[in-house]
């Protein structure tokens, strides 16, 4: 069956990129202290755009939300050594923003309903070294952020929230993303609001987004006339969008309520079906939360499925499913931490003024996590596609008529 490619871009995109085109500036960024500093026209009602949807006192874009999570990280002031708590189930950037400042990664385990950072186990991972928590929310609901904020209050941390799947989502009513100290979404080609690439960070301290628009736009250079007592990691990069992406962004920003419901239709379409297949677990959406479905994730029940998870994923992608996986990552296991080799040669940051870090890397330390990856998550990336009614029956079908060749245990 042919599976149509997601593709929001539309006539008002191409009629606000023309309006740019017209302008002849594609940039309006000086890496100077000027009134240009904030960037041009369009980047600027982007972020007020924003500011206003999510109820928020700032917005800062990036050029990727890999750049706004690097941002996050300088702008809370973390120092070499310091560590901060991570899920390792998540894509590479959200540990590497915080490796990129020096810090040490510490990764906690997961709630296996959400897949999102579980409280506990990050307070058991807290130190006199943790400077922060780094919450994902991942797949497209949100953490338990109240949880992690009373962390916070109680040993003194900051909580990034990176919502890069979840943009719509809710919790208790307010938007994922937007229940920390800072949080922010991503904009590249197969997320809910789309400019090719791109981020958004978003925060109601008026300090930390001026450390990230500093950071974003050559902070040592501007740090002086902008009146910046505080040098801490103000060291800066070219961050900046475009004015081309800024009014597709605008144009996006606008379809994201749709964009959502769509997605939620599809993903309870699809669980009238899969509910009930023995075995195959739904996703979970957990009271309080809405979820926006970047991805539609699954779990076997060992206890009544035989099969194994790699041989069910081989039977459902030669039954014609496409984009069918049970691969999400388990960070630690990547070499650059089971080596502890990231700048020069000699373990740095681990390795830091003779104090060896004893933050361990080894199989085990997050259990939820890594039985997931090996034993029970497999997930349908529905952000892949603009499904059509026919297309969520195919998939319900497909899935119905390999559970009957499975060893199902009574």
């Amino acid at each position: 069956m042919v599976f149509k490619k997601y593709n929001p871009i539309g006539e008002e995109e191409k009629e606000l990129v023309n309006q740019v085109l017209d302008t002849g500036v594609l940039s309006q960024f000086y890496g100077e202290w000027s009134p240009n500093f904030y960037g041009g026209p369009f980047v600027q009602k982007f972020e007020r755009a924003i500011e206003n949807l999510f109820k928020v006192r700032h917005a800062v874009t990036f050029n990727s939300w890999t750049s706004g999570l690097v941002a996050a990280v300088g702008a809370i002031g973390i120092s070499p050594g310091d560590e901060v708590i991570v899920t390792p189930f998540t894509m590479s950037a959200s540990a590497m923003a915080i490796l990129h400042w020096n810090g040490i990664p510490v990764f906690a385990d997961i709630d296996r309903d959400t897949y999102c950072l579980d409280p506990k186990s990050v307070e058991s991972r807290i130190t006199n070294k943790t400077k922060a928590i780094m919450s994902v929310d991942i797949f497209g609901q949100s953490a338990n952020t109240e949880e992690l904020m009373k962390l916070a209050k109680k040993f003194n941390l900051k909580v990034i929230s990176d919502s890069a799947q979840a943009p719509g989502a809710l919790r208790n009513g307010r938007y994922a993303g937007t229940l920390t100290h800072v949080g922010g979404f991503s904009l590249n080609y197969h997320k809910h609001i789309h400019t090719g690439e791109g981020g958004i960070l978003v925060t109601d301290d008026d300090n930390l987004a001026q450390r990230a628009r500093l950071i974003r736009n050559h902070a040592e250079s501007v740090v002086e006339e902008a009146g910046i007592a505080d040098l801490n990691n103000m060291v800066g990069f070219n961050f900046r969008m475009t004015e081309i992406d800024a009014a597709i962004g605008l144009c996006q920003l606008n379809k994201l309520e749709k964009i959502v419901k769509r997605r939620q239709y599809e993903a309870n379409y699809l669980n009238l079906r899969l509910s009930k297949l023995p075995g195959l677990i739904i996703p979970n959406v957990k009271e309080g939360n809405t979820h926006v479905y970047y991805t539609y994730a699954l779990q076997l029940d060992r206890n009544i499925i035989k099969d194994k998870k790699s041989e069910i994923i081989e039977k459902l992608s030669k039954a014609g499913l496409p984009n069918i996986s049970g691969k999400y990552p388990v960070l630690y296991f990547l070499p650059i931490f089971q080596n502890k080799i990231a700048f020069g040669k000699s373990g740095f940051p681990w390795n830091n003024n003779d104090e060896i870090s004893e933050v361990s890397y080894q199989k085990g330390i997050c259990p939820v996590a890594e039985d997931l990856l090996e034993n029970t998550h497999l997930q349908f990336y529905i952000n892949d596609f603009d499904l059509s009614d026919e297309n969520l029956d195919f998939i319900a079908s497909k899935f119905e008529e390999v559970w009957k060749t499975l060893s199902i245990l009574d």
